[in-house]
C-alpha cells in the first residue's frame, strides 16, 4: 500500500504565491484529482467538465459564476473556510483574486473525455468562443492554454452580435505583474 498523503494546504498556498504558479496538483488517480489553485484575476470563461467538483476556500473569497440549465448566469459566494459542491456538466467560472487559494477535488478525466472552456460577450451575453481539451494530465494546466488560445485571437474575442471586442485580459494582467 502507498503511504497516505497528508498535505499542508497553507504551505502549498504559500508556495504558489512565492513561485507565481497558478496550480499545484496534489494527486491525480483514476477516481480522484485534487489540486490547489491560486486565483486568476482575468478569469472569465465557463469551464464544463463531466465530474462533480468540491471546492474549499483555503484563503479569500470566491465568486463562483455558473450558468443554470436555462443559460442564466448566477453567482455562489464561497467565503474563506467554506466549501461548495457542484454537479457534473455545470458551466462554471471560479473567480477569485491571485492572493486567494482554493482546494478543488474532482474525478480524474476518463480517457478521451473532453473539457470545454466557453466565453460569452460581457456586453450582451452572446456566445463568443469555445476551446476544448482532452485533459489526460491536469499538471499540463489546460486552463492557461485555453486562455492563451482565446486571448491571442481577436476574432474569437469579437462578438458577432454586438461587435464588442473583449479586452486581452492576459496582456493587461502581464502589465500589472
Amino acid at each position: 500500500m502507498k503511504q497516505l498523503p497528508v498535505l499542508e494546504l497553507q504551505e502549498i498556498a504559500k508556495e504558489l504565491a512565492e513561485t507565481g504558479k497558478r496550480v499545484k496538483v496534489l494527486w491525480q488517480e483514476p477516481g480522484s484529482l485534487a489540486f490547489v489553485a491560486r486565483g486568476r484575476e482575468y478569469r472569465s470563461e465557463f469551464h464544463i467538465n463531466g465530474s462533480d467538483e468540491v471546492t474549499y476556500m483555503i484563503k479569500g473569497t470566491m465568486n463562483l459564476h455558473y450558468r443554470t440549465p436555462e443559460g442564466k448566469e448566477e453567482i455562489a459566494v464561497i467565503p474563506e473556510g467554506s466549501t461548495n459542491w457542484m454537479p457534473p456538466n455545470t458551466p462554471h467560472s471560479p473567480r477569485f483574486p491571485p492572493d486567494a487559494f482554493a482546494l478543488i477535488v474532482e474525478r480524474q478525466r476518463h480517457e478521451g473525455e473532453i473539457d470545454k472552456f466557453q466565453w460569452f460577450c460581457p456586453k450582451c451575453d452572446n456566445f463568443l468562443h469555445e476551446e476544448t481539451f482532452v485533459v489526460s494530465d491536469y499538471r499540463a494546466d489546460p486552463v492557461s492554454q485555453a486562455y492563451k488560445n482565446f486571448f491571442d485571437n481577436e476574432d474569437a474575442r469579437t462578438c458577432k452580435k454586438c461587435g464588442n471586442v473583449m479586452p486581452n485580459a492576459l496582456a493587461e494582467a502581464a502589465k500589472t505583474s
